[in-house]
């Protein structure tokens, strides 16, 4: 497979204008969505054997997440590309100025192993809304979602509209970045990837939009109501075995409900998933040893609230499956420092605001944020003052299902939104326009200036 020349072939393609009207657009949205359905069936067991979701998590989490997404944009998309008048300042009369939202070319869309369908999809839909073409570079850690993610793309796009290309993204990527040009690259993946391709990104000033991860804090404060708590931060946490960038990364809780809140998330585990997590069908299993090797090194660093000990996984018979875990960290652990990514749950204690920032601040700028309370007075003071990306309060990573808010980080945690309009407007060039006639030409703006002129066009500004 001749990489730069799929490359080339879309970039011809692009300038054809065939991607550019609006029926093209609507088209193809409508047959993405009529083709991931019929192919609901195949993603969920592909899925299965990539990460061990279960149907109904597979649909939750990454096939059905983008109905809403393809129906929102397709019920917005005539009103988000019409031009858009604005006022014009009477000095430059007889102007009149709008914007408008074109298309910027190729884009490459870098998606990540853990919701390889969600995350390869959800920016497509952006893009095709934007009337640009597509490259899609899945990662190479879920071959079998891979294999159906090419069929879809097969039946649904001419391959200068919308292409895969496979392989290790350490040896892809730098490939195609140094040989082509791109006109956005969409990343979503670690910060320590996000930095490499920001570089690479910069070396040609190529556009690029950074949806990373960090540590996402969850508070619970003495007023929360804690059996709710629970049951919200067991689903956000434990969903996808935690591999989810959204996911609470620890919990940062008022010490005077520490005990009640930790007994009510144990019954939660165990409602949810039974008394041996590892069996349930409705646990999901790490993607590969390496990560799994990495999330069982955690276990050494604190005391462990529920859950297995390290030694208890030495017979190497869970098939990748963590015991769904709470921890008390030891000070200075890898816990505190480290995004988890994976089943285990840091719990913290505070007692005042101060102490709540302090911890925040020491893995600041997360991508999300929850805070349970019933105290309208701290969740403003923890929106209002904490630097976070998007958050839910009384709840868990619901924020990223919704095509009304734009999604997205904040600094370290990445940067760019996406989702409905910000989506599309995201991976659109926005042009500005004065449009003035030319039957009335006024002469006052020109030189020679005289003092008339002078007072003229002072008035004027």
């Amino acid at each position: 497979m001749d990489i730069i020349k799929i490359l080339q072939h879309q970039k011809n393609y692009f300038k054809s204008n065939i991607t550019k009207p609006f029926a093209f657009r609507k088209e193809h949205l409508k047959k993405l969505k009529k083709n991931i359905k019929a192919l609901e069936n195949e993603f969920a067991e592909a899925l299965q054997k990539d990460l061990g979701k279960s149907e109904v998590e597979s649909f939750i989490s990454e096939t059905g997440f983008l109905y809403p997404e393809i129906d929102h944009t397709l019920a917005n998309l005539k009103e988000w590309m019409q031009e858009k008048p604005v006022n014009t300042p009477l000095a430059h009369f007889p102007t009149s100025s709008y914007y408008t939202y074109q298309p910027k070319g190729i884009v490459l869309n870098i998606s990540p192993w853990n919701y390889p369908v969600n995350l390869s999809l959800a920016p497509l839909v952006a893009a095709i809304a934007a009337g640009n073409c597509t490259v899609l570079k899945p990662s190479e850690f879920t071959p079998y979602t891979n294999e159906v993610l090419k069929k879809l793309v097969k039946n649904t796009f001419n391959g200068g509209h919308v292409s895969i290309i496979e392989g290790e993204g350490h040896i892809v990527i730098p490939e195609m970045m140094q040989n082509f040009r791109f006109d956005h690259i969409f990343f979503t993946g670690s910060t320590s990837v996000g930095k490499i391709i920001a570089v690479e990104a910069a070396k040609q000033l190529v556009p690029y939009t950074l949806e990373l991860g960090g540590k996402s804090p969850c508070i619970i404060d003495e007023t929360a109501n804690l059996k709710v708590a629970a049951k919200r931060i067991v689903f956000g946490k434990f969903l996808n075995a935690g591999q989810t960038c959204v996911a609470p990364d620890y919990l940062i809780v008022h010490k005077n409900v520490f005990t009640q809140l930790v007994d009510y998330l144990k019954k939660e585990i165990e409602n949810f998933y039974g008394k041996n997590p590892i069996s349930s069908k409705n646990y999901g299993k790490i993607i590969n040893q390496k990560q799994f090797d990495r999330l069982i090194s955690y276990l050494d660093e604190g005391e462990i609230l529920f859950g297995k000990s390290k030694e208890q996984y030495q017979d190497n018979s869970t098939n990748l499956k963590v015991f769904p875990t709470l921890i008390k960290p030891n000070p200075n652990s890898k816990l505190i420092e480290d995004e988890i990514f994976g089943p285990i749950l840091p719990v913290l204690t505070y007692q005042n605001e101060e102490e709540v920032f302090e911890m925040i601040e020491k893995s600041p700028n997360p991508l999300s944020l929850y805070v349970f309370s019933k105290n309208k007075s701290f969740t403003n003071w923890c929106i209002n003052n904490i630097p976070f990306g998007g958050g839910c309060v009384n709840n868990t990573i619901i924020h990223l299902a919704n095509p009304n808010l734009p999604f997205g980080g904040v600094h370290q945690s990445g940067f760019g939104k996406y989702h409905g309009f910000e989506g599309f407007k995201e991976l659109s060039n926005l042009k500005s326009i004065s449009k003035t006639s030319s039957s009335i030409d006024i002469p006052l703006r020109y030189p020679p200036y005289s003092n008339f002129k002078e007072k003229v066009i002072k008035l004027f500004f």
